[in-house]
């Protein structure tokens, strides 16, 4: 799990930047964590699948943070 490319590893989860309204995130939202299912080995685990949102999240809040001056 750790050598396959994911969302995280590619920063592709930007689901927060340019959406004005909630429904069109979680439209986003959803496509993003479809991409990150899809990216993750047959042989992944929920564990496997918990750390890579885990991860993309953490790079989320990372990036918000650098765009915030934080």
């Amino acid at each position: 799990m750790k050598n396959e490319p994911g969302l995280a590893s590619g920063f592709g989860l930007r689901f927060n930047e340019g959406m004005p309204d909630r429904k069109s995130a979680s439209k986003s939202i959803k496509s993003a964590a479809a991409q990150l299912v899809r990216d993750l080995p047959d042989s992944a685990s929920w564990d496997d699948l918990m750390y890579e949102i885990f991860v993309s999240q953490k790079v989320e809040a990372g990036l918000a943070d650098l765009k915030e001056g934080r």
